[in-house]
């Protein structure tokens, strides 16, 4: 029997996940879900309810006054209790702080995401005239310092793809597999380095999903909306040896559908993605920590390099705001508008 669409079976997976830390929170947050359910993706959705976990964690341990409450029994009247120097002591404490032997570290990204998580939740309650004092959007949100964008430059994605045919710098361990993936890799890589597609939007990929008549691939993006992304011949070549090879693979039962599969003829993992091109990126650079995310990047650079387009580029990346396209690649912006500074003579010498 043919498996559910892969991205209807993730967002199932969420929701019981979602369930289950719901269940541990107070009762009122149930009202919170519920009423950002329509506009927030499941993992969005995921991600607030474990920080929210960490913030009431932090309540229940930080103020005497709750020694003796659990965190369910905790009532909405607590929201007004808060005042914005316990949001400060709040974002403090997650510098550094152990749940049970687990010890966790946040940095200002961090903190970043989890007071708009807070300022979130605040949000749906005061506009509900639940709560009549919203302390979060009192409390600035942290600063974040610009860190440089990791690509891979020209050079480093041909060494990269050589890896992947050759296996030249690899381990006996390595290469053990070699021979049985490197097909499949070879496809995997160019198709995330040719289109700048995320991870997650590689790994759900069907077998009906790609389109050689048009050279396109239809993708499920975040927020689940459908979007076609077209390929260049490198991507095509690349797709058609692996789709050869495909054909002669019996798949594991649940994954008849799937485009790219493991070893074990399973849907391919995120995690098994991120490995492989951990692996590959490994025998090509030690400085840079490369992901399927640091790809997406390489290929957003050359892009806007070729085009000068940040439109496109947002649009083809799948940002829904373009201010985001904006901060991932200002500085390339920058370079070009100091090229532009000699571009035009007031006089001829």
């Amino acid at each position: 029997m043919a498996e559910h669409n892969y991205h209807d079976k993730k967002n199932i997976e969420n929701t019981l996940k979602l369930r289950n830390i719901i269940s541990e929170l107070p009762r009122f947050c149930g009202d919170f879900f519920r009423g950002i359910e329509p506009t927030t993706s499941s993992l969005t959705r995921i991600a607030y309810a474990y920080d929210l976990r960490v913030f009431f964690q932090f309540l229940l341990s930080s103020n005497p006054a709750f020694k003796t409450t659990s965190m369910r029994d905790l009532k909405i009247d607590v929201l007004e209790q808060i005042k914005p120097i316990d949001i400060e002591e709040y974002l403090e404490y997650l510098s550094y702080y152990k749940n049970g032997d687990t010890k966790h570290l946040n940095q200002e990204n961090g903190k970043k995401r989890k007071l708009i998580s807070l300022r979130s939740f605040y949000n749906y309650f005061f506009k509900k005239e639940m709560i009549q004092y919203n302390p979060a959007v009192l409390v600035d949100i942290p600063k974040l310092h610009q860190k440089e964008i990791i690509r891979l430059d020209t050079d480093e994605i041909v060494k990269m793809l050589e890896q992947v045919e050759s296996g030249e710098n690899m381990t006996k361990s390595q290469l053990k597999y070699h021979d049985k993936t490197k097909i499949r890799d070879m496809a995997i890589i160019t198709l995330l380095l040719g289109t700048g597609i995320r991870v997650s939007e590689c790994v759900g990929l069907d077998l009906n999903d790609v389109d050689f008549n048009n050279d396109g691939i239809k993708i499920r993006r975040k927020g689940g909306y459908e979007s076609i992304i077209y390929f260049g011949e490198e991507v095509r070549e690349a797709l058609e040896n692996y789709l050869l090879e495909r054909e002669t693979i019996v798949p594991a039962e649940g994954s008849e559908e799937a485009l790219f599969l493991s070893i074990q003829k399973k849907r391919i993992s995120v995690k098994a993605v991120e490995n492989l091109v951990k692996k590959y990126a490994g025998l090509v650079t030690r400085l840079k920590k490369i992901t399927p995310h640091k790809l997406r990047s390489t290929y957003g650079t050359s892009l806007y390099r070729e085009t000068g387009d940040i439109y496109l580029v947002a649009d083809v990346l799948g940002h829904k705001d373009v201010n985001t396209t904006k901060k991932h690649y200002a500085a390339i912006g920058d370079s070009r508008r100091r090229s532009a500074a000699n571009k035009v003579r007031l006089r001829e010498k």
